[in-house]
């Protein structure tokens, strides 16, 4: 009877299996298809890169790779000096990630793990910055570069947004589910505060730093305006900037943009590539070792 009776309970979720198998294949269909459509423009960008301007315009258009892809990327080198904006990219989206990371992760943990009068106004300011438009700033801190005379200089493009009131908050809260306790340890032993922050606290923290690096690479390499405001020389040009001049009045290189946006993807993925390993150590490595 114990046997019969089994059975019988465990009939129901035997029939459950079924339909839970359809609605997981429906949701895996429904991730593949939005996976494919969100790669057909990448898939499109590609083979508009190794066609001419003239092929892109036919009807129909190419479907297959074309044999223009070495013309197009010495046109491209020849027009805008393609390697040397690269690296004017590379460069300055570095630097400004590095310092802003660490301004933000040094000023999040001050506001999470120190008492001090006027802490809450200062948050309050903060998050106040978020509210003022972008747009609003460019005169008054154009005004501020050209009476420093940084007009047309890599210091103009990196400094003026090291703080970022985004990337405060961010590690603000994840400094504030750090453990009291772990700090005062470390002060009992005599480790400095800096020392502290940086081979107990920070560590732990990884999750919100990669995400936070992620952010901010793709800001400053994504930006348009305030480099185009402040860099006039095409040796200083970064990627978007140099980009934007082959659009011109009367004929735009369509080929050579195809390409240039194809390759400026390339260090924004191999960044996501390399950091998607770091949020994975530090959600299962994060832990406190005892």
């Amino acid at each position: 009877m114990s046997t019969a009776q089994a059975d019988v309970r465990n009939e129901p979720a035997v029939r459950k299996n079924p339909a839970r198998r359809l609605a997981g294949l429906a949701v895996g269909l429904v991730l593949v298809l939005g996976a494919v459509i969100s790669l057909v423009p990448f898939v499109w960008m590609a083979i508009a890169s190794t066609h001419s301007t003239r092929d892109l315009f036919t009807s129909p258009p190419p479907f297959l790779p074309g044999g223009q892809l070495l013309d197009n990327l010495s046109r491209l080198e020849e027009t805008i000096g393609f390697s040397r904006v690269m690296l004017n990219s590379i460069g300055i989206a570095l630097v400004h990630t590095a310092l802003s990371a660490l301004i933000s992760a040094m000023c999040g943990y001050g506001l999470a793990k120190f008492r001090f009068r006027g802490r809450g106004l200062l948050l309050g300011v903060i998050l106040a910055t978020m509210m003022i438009p972008f747009q609003v700033l460019l005169v008054p801190l154009f005004q501020m570069m050209a009476s420093l005379g940084w007009v047309n200089s890599y210091q103009a493009v990196i400094l003026p947004f090291l703080a970022s009131s985004f990337g405060i908050l961010l590690m603000r809260q994840g400094f504030l589910d750090f453990p009291d306790e772990l700090l005062e340890s470390a002060r009992i032993d005599g480790s400095s505060e800096l020392r502290t922050f940086y081979t107990v606290v920070l560590p732990c923290v990884r999750p919100q730093l990669g995400a936070l690096v992620i952010f901010t690479f793709m800001s400053a390499w994504n930006s348009f305006i305030w480099p185009l405001l402040m860099l006039n020389s095409e040796d200083t040009y970064t990627v978007p900037v140099a980009l934007n001049t082959l659009t011109g009045l009367s004929r735009v290189d369509h080929s050579g943009l195809m390409l240039g946006s194809l390759l400026a993807t390339l260090p924004l993925m191999l960044l996501f590539l390399c950091f998607q390993r770091q949020f994975v150590s530090g959600l299962l490595g994060g832990a406190v070792k005892q």
